[in-house]
């Protein structure tokens, strides 16, 4: 919406710290004219952020095509140094970061200042790789010829992301481009501006050039769009919907330009009758309500077999009571609010229907309105037939289904029946039933007794079916792949 909240000179300094701007070329612009209230808190203003516009995207592309060249002829060491003191000052100003960012995606302080610590953590790993070789020394078939291989940056790269980890997903998606030499234009999500304007403040601060950096805020159908179609982009890495990201991934592809997609998931476990039930509910709930399910990672659907059925949903029933929604800055603060009015009438419609339908709602409920927050409370859903939407679709809130299945076989039927395939996970004390669940099923990211929700930067992250283009993968080494190209050298002597 569009600010209407008069200028105070007593309040001037509070907006000028929750004020976001665009960066192009090493420049703070745009008016600031749009808010973003706090879910926890609806009447209390939390970050300002300007509308950006196509000719805004051009700019900053430009700053960024202008930059690349003397970025990518910096020693990939010196690349290095700058992302690893950006680390630094992340860590400096963890403490400040995570209140703006609770106050503006609500979820509680302890997430948000481990996410801050993850984006500190992703510069710095990313940082260390300037020392790393990138290429290889071959045998050659013909006589006096060695041949080398080598990675070249993209050129001008752009970056989408969403709303849920707004400092930590901008973080490992920037580094990797970063320190292969490209340039970077990134359109945040508009409900958290403020978490990649203090993303680019630390990379500012710790010395990164003009225009390597850019930042446009604004809407997808505008910002992202031009960043798209924009010839110069070289490639576009996307993290959100489905629907928007097969939309881009068609614009790119009718350019040949390079695109990588993280999107949806409908994250399934399997709890088997071997499982100490606790154990298994409490991995459960951390998937499904921590980070207030807002995540593309969180458990959704849970299958259990007959002789623990009745142990596990009591047990989960006990763990859901424990996420109580509220202020995330609260202290004892279990659960953080909704992001935003829309996804909380979306967590209500899918709960509601849900039980409309002839679900038993063992725990939460969908009433509520906003003067509290949009606070939901964890909701536990059973007697739902495997077609069901709340089985299907994504609702992205701390909404769990749960259904009963006769054995391990129809369980791994049942989680690989799906549309999508991020993260899938196994409650077992068998490791034969645990290895035979990690070759079988269809998910990029397999979980054995540990919740669907967390991942080690330093490792490949990815899904298949809907929820990834299935190419490129995110995070540790493998995320180099994405932002460079592969050039072969035959050096005869």
């Amino acid at each position: 919406m569009t600010s209407t909240v008069t200028e105070k000179s007593t309040s001037f300094t509070k907006r000028d710290r929750i004020t976001a701007r665009h960066l192009i070329n090493g420049e703070w612009l745009g008016e600031a004219d749009t808010e973003r209230l706090n879910p926890a808190r609806p009447a209390e203003l939390a970050a300002l952020s300007p509308s950006g516009t196509a000719a805004d995207t051009d700019a900053a592309v430009s700053a960024a095509a202008a930059a690349q060249p003397g970025w990518a002829t910096l020693p990939a060491p010196a690349r290095g140094a700058i992302l690893m003191a950006a680390g630094d000052l992340l860590l400096e100003r963890q403490a400040s970061i995570a209140e703006d960012l609770v106050r503006e995606e609500g979820k509680t302080l302890a997430e948000a200042k481990g996410e801050v610590k993850r984006a500190s953590d992703v510069l710095r790993f990313f940082g260390s790789l300037g020392w790393a070789a990138t290429g290889e020394v071959l045998p050659s078939g013909l006589p006096d010829t060695t041949i080398t291989t080598r990675r070249e940056p993209l050129g001008v790269v752009g970056l989408i992301t969403p709303w849920n980890f707004p400092i930590a997903i901008p973080a490992w998606k920037a580094a990797p481009a970063l320190i292969s030499g490209n340039t970077v234009v990134i359109k945040p999500a508009e409900l958290t501006p403020l978490s990649a304007t203090h993303l680019a403040r630390a990379l500012q601060d710790a010395g990164l050039p003009a225009g390597v950096f850019n930042v446009v805020h604004g809407k997808g159908r505008v910002v992202g769009d031009a960043l798209a179609r924009d010839p110069r982009i070289a490639g576009l890495s996307f993290t959100g919907s489905t629907a928007v990201g097969l939309g881009l991934q068609e614009i790119l592809n009718a350019r040949r330009a390079r695109v990588q997609l993280e999107m949806g998931g409908k994250n399934g476990v399997l709890v088997l009758d071997d499982a100490d039930p606790r154990k298994a509910a409490k991995v459960v709930a951390a998937g499904a309500f921590g980070l207030t399910g807002q995540a593309c990672t969180a458990t959704s659907r849970v299958y259990v077999t007959p002789g623990i059925r009745s142990a596990f949903l009591e047990a989960l029933t006990q763990e859901a009571a424990a996420y109580t929604p509220g202020d995330g800055l609260a202290p004892g603060t279990s659960m953080g609010a909704v992001v935003s009015g829309q996804q909380f009438g979306q967590n209500q419609a899918a709960v509601r229907t849900a039980v409309e339908r002839g679900a038993t709602l063992l725990h939460g409920g969908y009433d509520g309105g906003t003067d509290a927050g949009f606070l939901f409370p964890a909701a536990v859903l059973t007697g739902l037939p495997f077609d069901d939407a709340a089985v299907t679709d994504e609702i992205f809130g701390p909404v769990v289904a749960v259904l009963e299945v006769p054995d391990y076989e129809a369980v791994l039927a049942a989680i690989n029946d799906s549309r999508y395939g991020l993260t899938a996970g196994i409650c077992t004390d068998s490791l034969a039933l645990a290895t035979d669940f990690a070759a079988r099923a269809q998910a990029g990211v397999i979980k054995v007794n540990r919740p669907t929700a967390g991942l080690d930067l330093n490792v490949p992250f990815g899904g298949v079916k809907d929820s990834s283009t299935n190419t490129f993968r995110e995070q540790g080494k493998s995320a180099l792949d994405f932002f460079t190209w592969g050039k072969t050298v035959y050096t005869g002597v």
